[in-house]
């Protein structure tokens, strides 16, 4: 969420060189360096101001105590694996994913925010978020349904729906770090149309600066029409699989809160998403629906994980 936030207010920039702020610890210390940035860019509106550079530390700040905390994890499972008896390659590679995202986030500010490598920290910061959340479950005690057999019917089922929520999830970011959420501003048509011009071979070649093709020219308002508009077919076609899961969850004795959770947060999915389009990308709703989109995946996670332990009750 606070990545979103960064991202979504135009933070992403507000410290320029990493890990610190201007070689300093926090922007406190470097205010002398943000003033003279914001004078040289012309104002507070540029990429530098001094709430630009909190937020963007403050989410620094946070992923550095998230990655201490995982790596105390991954020693204590080390540690205590035989009187857990279960493996510690979960949390040891958890910390490996916290390595590269710490990678990726330094890539972000000194690569200036190309959108394969804001993508890529965003889909790692869920993976991440993803791993912590499985690690969670497997500490839970399996519940004893009644007949396991329809919960472990819904093993393959919510493996599809997951894939397709992970789709979806790189196509919004996609959508979202190629600044493309109000390339069409209307609904249900875009501009008007219901098929507009697009130019796919650009929207998605993804070695490329922001803003620019492959070749370095500007990017057309074509591709960013693209990529809005696959991220639009993208969440019809997520609404009616995981609609359609959600509905025989709820009708599963065993996992009828599950399947109305899930039914829940796509309703809530989808009003987001039609408020960020018809009120023109107001940063809160933005911001809550990229946190629908991680309980999103979230519940269909937990899903898959109850399905599976089902299945070894059959």
């Amino acid at each position: 969420m606070l990545g979103a936030y960064v991202r979504l207010s135009d933070a992403g920039l507000g410290c320029p060189d990493w890990p610190g702020c201007y070689g300093k610890l926090t922007p406190l210390h470097a205010k002398d360096e943000i003033a003279q940035a914001v004078v040289e860019q012309g104002g507070e509106h540029g990429p530098v101001s001094m709430g630009k550079a909190w937020r963007e530390m403050v989410h620094r700040y946070f992923a550095q105590a998230l990655g201490l905390m995982i790596i105390a994890i991954a020693v204590i499972a080390w540690r205590r694996r035989e009187a857990l008896r279960q493996s510690p390659a979960l949390p040891i590679t958890l910390v490996g994913v916290v390595i590269l995202q710490g990678i990726f986030g330094m890539w972000t500010v000194t690569l200036l925010l190309k959108p394969a490598i804001v993508t890529g920290h965003l889909i790692g910061g869920l993976l991440t978020f993803s791993m912590l959340l499985w690690l969670w479950l497997r500490q839970q005690p399996p519940p004893r349904h009644v007949d396991a057999e329809p919960v472990a019917a819904l093993a393959a089922p919510a493996l599809l729906g997951l894939v397709l929520v992970c789709t979806q999830i790189f196509l919004g970011g996609w959508t979202s770090t190629n600044y493309a959420a109000l390339a069409c501003t209307d609904l249900p048509t875009c501009q008007g149309q219901w098929w507009p011009e697009m130019n796919f071979r650009d929207a998605f070649h993804f070695v490329r600066e922001l803003g620019k093709t492959g070749e370095g020219e500007n990017l057309p308002m074509q591709a960013l029409t693209a990529i809005h508009l696959m991220h639009r077919i993208g969440a019809v076609v997520v609404a009616f699989y995981v609609g359609w899961l959600g509905w025989r969850t709820w009708r599963t004795d065993g996992a009828k809160g599950l399947g109305a959770a899930l039914l829940a947060m796509l309703v809530l999915q989808w009003l987001l998403g039609l408020s960020n389009v018809h009120f023109s990308l107001p940063i809160a709703v933005a911001v809550a629906h990229n946190g629908g989109a991680a309980l999103l995946l979230a519940l269909m996670l937990t899903l898959y994980f109850r399905a599976r332990q089902a299945r070894m009750q059959v």
